[in-house]
């Protein structure tokens, strides 16, 4: 069996757990490669990024942004990852650090689970053609440049005009990335298990703006009614400055992110802990 590490290396934790994971995968036989940063860290072979997702296991040891990269570098492959938790917020990623040596026994005798997420397709027309596609696992945004006013922004939902918002800018979303940058924009919260397109605005200058959530099968198309500089982006990983006419095309991706499942009830607990519900006083007591 071959498992692929990828590792915040900022994090001193994360690099000693994961120097403890390459010990145990290969003192029982298995292979173990990292990326080009944690690879020389970890005295095991650098896996190149187009090659990474070829392997039985990614695990990543981070936060949510580290799980989100290792979804970009295997998705297109349906590579299963395994999040170690080492970051600030975590409510994607699935282990935490103590747990790890028994998800890694579990997946390597067949018994583990895997959730499916769904991904974003974006598609940057200019001119009526494709010239970028990107696939984003929390969500895709179009908003103005740091040195722009407020722009006003169009959205269609089908092909049937839905709004215009004047706002810095609108946030499609999945609802694994629905407490992400969605969640501090004032969107809902969705169970990562759904299928569901999200649609919030960013600081709109209407009070009529109100966060939409649609079927997985929608297509949602969002342009620039006014001319100023947009920037496009998704996961907060690619970057892309609109021309003027530009538009954005978003759907259901026909990839997912294939998650190693460790409790069923994982999102649940975690949104009582990461959300410090569990600080409020017991029912019946003041």
């Amino acid at each position: 069996m071959r498992i692929h590490l990828l590792v915040n290396i900022h994090r001193a934790d994360a690099v000693e757990a994961a120097a403890s994971a390459v010990r145990w995968i290969t003192e029982r036989g298995h292979e173990a490669g990292a990326d080009r940063e944690s690879g020389p860290k970890l005295n095991v072979p650098i896996i190149d990024s187009d090659l990474f997702g070829d392997c039985d296991l990614v695990v990543s040891f981070g936060g949510d942004g580290t799980l989100i990269r290792a979804a970009h570098l295997c998705s297109s492959r349906g590579t299963p990852i395994l999040g170690v938790y080492y970051g600030r917020f975590g409510f994607v990623t699935q282990c935490d650090g103590h747990e790890l040596g028994a998800c890694l026994s579990d997946f390597v005798d067949g018994k583990y689970r895997l959730e499916e997420r769904m991904m974003l397709q974006v598609d940057l027309i200019r001119h009526e053609a494709v010239v970028a596609t990107i696939h984003a696992l929390n969500e895709t945004v179009l908003q103005r440049a740091v040195t722009v006013p407020m722009l006003t922004f169009r959205v269609s939902v089908d092909g049937h005009h839905l709004t215009t918002y004047p706002a810095d800018g609108v946030i499609v979303s999945t609802p694994t990335g629905s407490t992400a940058y969605n969640l501090s924009a004032g969107g809902p919260i969705a169970d990562p298990r759904l299928s569901a397109l999200i649609v919030t605005a960013i600081a709109p200058h209407t009070l009529s703006a109100r966060p939409l959530v649609l079927g997985a099968n929608s297509t949602v198309r969002v342009g620039v009614s006014v001319e100023g500089e947009a920037v496009l982006s998704a996961d907060g990983m690619t970057r892309l400055h609109l021309l003027t006419g530009d538009e954005i095309v978003v759907c259901r991706s026909p990839r997912v992110t294939k998650l190693v499942c460790v409790d069923r009830d994982d999102f649940l607990i975690k949104l009582g802990e990461r959300l410090f519900w569990h600080q409020g006083l017991p029912l019946g007591r003041e």
